[in-house]
């Protein structure tokens, strides 16, 4: 795998660093100009975690080494140093550049996927939706894992108690992100994408999450959502485990079976999703 960073001006002013992560000599994918771009979004509640992460964790590094992707990480600011709307955008940022160097990233601009685990699941349905309401980006899959997507209590968010993210630890989260607007109904559906009612005209879907999963609710809703709009979208739900169990312990069986199911989907959706 190589990796290298490109640094860009958002449209704020704000300078951010794009981790770029392509396969290396003898993996699939090497020096073509014909790959799929994965725009990979990490996680940690929208308020901690850092680009290089699908460097080391989740399901990035297989669609770069198996499936000869390229996978471009964004540097956005968290919310314990700017509060919404500055992680999506920098992350809408991040995306456009990514499309509109597609040559220049060896990808091809009708196959850009958009994924993320938790916050950046979350983050990822919120760029689907900006690149749909602004008429830029197509994208032509997503992949928001466990998604964090709802700032309200939903029946598995509320009064849930498991170890690592469980309802404490959600609200300190949407609190930090959305400030002075939580709690409250001036929620954009860009912070919250649960709060959107017209799923009509996004991308296909795969998702997967957990049964003591804080997010399980919210991500039923939200694939049910596109289906009944007529979307195609799947999610595969592992009993017990908590939130972000592939990544803590990618041993599991449950792990390792969510990483094949993952890859089987991707590689579908590699093989037959592409934008007009």
């Amino acid at each position: 795998m190589i990796r290298s960073s490109k640094h860009i001006v958002c449209s704020d002013g704000h300078k951010e660093k794009l981790v770029v992560l392509e396969p290396g000599q003898g993996q699939p994918g090497y020096g073509r100009k014909d790959r799929t771009g994965l725009y990979w979004v990490h996680g940690g509640g929208y308020r901690e975690g850092f680009a290089e992460l699908p460097r080391f964790i989740g399901r990035p590094k297989a669609c770069v080494g198996k499936y000869g992707t390229v996978v471009v990480s964004p540097a956005y600011r968290l919310s314990i140093e700017a509060p919404f709307p500055a992680a999506v955008e920098d992350c809408y940022d991040g995306l456009v550049y990514m499309a509109e160097h597609a040559e220049e990233f060896g990808i091809r601009d009708d196959q850009i996927f958009v994924g993320g685990e938790s916050a950046g699941g979350g983050i990822c349905a919120a760029l689907c939706l900006m690149a749909r309401d602004r008429s830029s980006v197509k994208i032509a899959f997503q992949m928001p894992l466990y998604p964090m997507i709802d700032d309200r209590d939903t029946e598995t968010s509320a009064h849930n108690y498991s170890p690592g993210w469980n309802t404490l630890q959600n609200h300190f989260a949407w609190k930090l992100y959305l400030r002075d607007a939580y709690g409250t109904d001036n929620v954009s559906k860009y912070a919250a994408p649960a709060r959107e009612t017209d799923y009509r005209g996004l991308p296909p879907c795969y998702t997967f999450c957990c049964t003591a999963e804080p997010f399980l609710a919210e991500t039923k809703t939200y694939v049910e959502n596109l289906r009944a709009a007529g979307i195609t979208a799947d999610i595969d739900i592992y009993e017990g485990l908590i939130h972000g169990f592939d990544i803590l312990n990618p041993r599991w069986k449950a792990s390792r079976h969510a990483a094949k199911r993952f890859e089987e989907h991707f590689l579908f959706a590699q093989q037959h999703y592409f934008t007009k």
